[in-house]
């Protein structure tokens, strides 16, 4: 495992574990399997794990699964504020002691601000007092670093960057986004200003592996060095010495020793000419079939009429990059065949997803081009009668 210095000479591994993706087994974590692979990654080096507040039962699990195998101690936690679901300082405290509560600990190593998108947001978090509790938890070391996650333009990230004395900060970063988002540019300039970047979306939300369009995937089983989607999106990542850590939902053994394997070649300069012509041809087939850029984070959810937004998207990226009869007979299974149906055409135009979504995505308008295409005549006659019949 490779590792990179944060702002305090701390080593933190190349390689993160993104604990948002973890396998579900009903409504809830299946925590050994969670557990085998969590503790396969800290043994293969990685020692920073990221959750959210927001992320259905995940610092339970990871408070759990550190709890059983005493290795607290082993690695950083890194854990985020809902600032957005907050209107007080009693609750960001309350919120915050709830979330030492869950991960069964006295303190975060690396505490976010989850997704501020403004300086606005700040200010008004700042008048509510949120400098001085900072402040405090620093003081009592309850909180060792402080920083925020990002999901917007480059001119207001570093806005951001300047507005307050951070110890990290977190953004989307991979070789689809290096023009958006916070993109290259914002990447640098923290980088500039003494702060370690930590990477989320390396593979964006999966596109850049399993939802590849088809031509992509023919570039990487013909390609005579063997190389993988995932790996070279990871080395086009390692290779750049102003990225500290990278994050990977990881939810199988398979994905963390591959990864692990990655990572401990990632150095600034592994990336080849080869490496960067085939990243080139991959970028181009993308950029081709792409409908909709949705990475599937899911913080336009839920909806108040029940749709999937992102599973409705995925599909329809999928008419495209895998062929219209996969596309539809997913989007068939994952919307029509539920006890509640989450289709498309029940989206009111209420607009609240469009408020919460990272990538701007013209949310309204996209679900009806999507249902005009997914929801066919054999559609809604299957909906139809797995409702009368109640095939769920």
């Amino acid at each position: 495992m490779q590792y990179r210095q944060d702002k305090k000479g701390n080593a933190i591994s190349l390689l993160g574990y993104g604990c948002m993706r973890f396998t579900r087994k009903g409504n809830s974590i299946d925590l050994d399997k969670a557990e085998k692979e969590l503790l396969a990654a800290i043994g293969g080096g990685v020692n920073y794990l990221d959750t959210a507040y927001i992320y259905p039962g995940s610092e339970a699990a990871v408070g759990e699964i550190l709890r059983r195998n005493h290795c607290r101690d082993r690695v950083y936690l890194a854990t985020k504020l809902p600032h957005y679901m907050i209107k007080s300082l009693d609750g960001v405290e309350r919120t915050f002691q709830e979330e030492l509560r869950r991960l069964q600990t006295d303190h975060i190593d690396y505490y976010l601000m989850h997704m501020l998108t403004d300086t606005a947001t700040w200010e008004k978090l700042n008048k509510l007092g949120i400098g001085q509790w900072i402040a405090d938890k620093l003081a009592a070391g309850q909180i060792r670093n402080i920083g925020f996650s990002y999901h917007g333009s480059s001119p207001v990230f570093k806005q951001l960057v300047d507005a307050y004395d951070w110890d990290f900060c977190q953004i989307q970063y991979n070789y689809m986004d290096e023009t958006s988002q916070a993109g290259v540019d914002g990447l640098r300039y923290a980088h500039s200003k003494g702060l370690p970047v930590i990477i989320m979306e390396p593979l964006r939300g999966g596109r850049l592996v399993d939802l590849l369009p088809e031509t992509a995937k023919k570039l990487f089983r013909q390609d005579p060095e063997g190389r993988t989607p995932a790996a070279l999106a990871f080395k086009w990542l390692f290779d750049q010495p102003e990225v500290t850590c990278v994050l990977s939902g990881m939810s199988s053994l398979e994905m963390v020793e591959q990864n692990l394997a990655v990572a401990d070649q990632g150095t600034p300069g592994c990336m080849t000419d080869s490496d960067r012509a085939l990243i080139e041809r991959v970028k181009a087939e993308l950029l081709a079939h792409v409908k909709v850029g949705c990475t599937g984070c899911g913080y336009c959810m839920p909806c108040p009429k029940g749709v999937d937004i992102p599973g409705t998207f995925r599909c329809y990226n999928a008419m495209y990059s895998e062929g219209k009869a996969s596309g539809r007979r997913d989007y068939l299974q994952c919307t029509a065949m539920r006890k509640d149906p989450s289709s498309a055409s029940q989206c009111v135009g209420c607009g609240k997803c469009e408020s919460h979504c990272p990538q701007h995505i013209a949310i309204r308008q996209e679900l009806k081009r999507a249902a005009g295409e997914l929801e066919t005549v054999a559609y809604r006659a299957a909906k139809w009668g797995i409702g009368l019949l109640r095939l769920w």
